[in-house]
């Protein structure tokens, strides 16, 4: 599923108009980037937790040469589903 089916499904789920359906879609994704960037958690009951977690350092290995490069520190976007989602086979 991309973005446009989503938005198509707010279409035909609620009858506005794609326009605005886009509009409201793209808004909700904006607020989500915008609370993670901030290192805000973000909790959507029945569907998961969306946070921002440290990233370890370390030694890696570049898969062509095997010469060890290091891992700078860094902040990843995790994601822990909800229990509902979960019961999803």
């Amino acid at each position: 599923m991309i973005k446009l089916d989503i938005i198509n499904e707010v279409v035909n789920r609620t009858g506005i108009t794609k326009t605005k359906a886009e509009m409201a879609v793209e808004t909700v994704f904006e607020s989500m980037k915008q609370a993670l960037a901030s290192g805000d958690r973000i909790e959507l009951r029945g569907f998961g937790i969306f946070n921002v977690r440290p990233r370890k350092t370390g030694i890696g290995r570049n898969p062509r040469t095997g010469a060890e490069v290091a891992i700078p520190p860094g902040k990843a976007v995790r994601f822990k589903p909800g229990k509902e989602l979960q019961q999803l086979h």
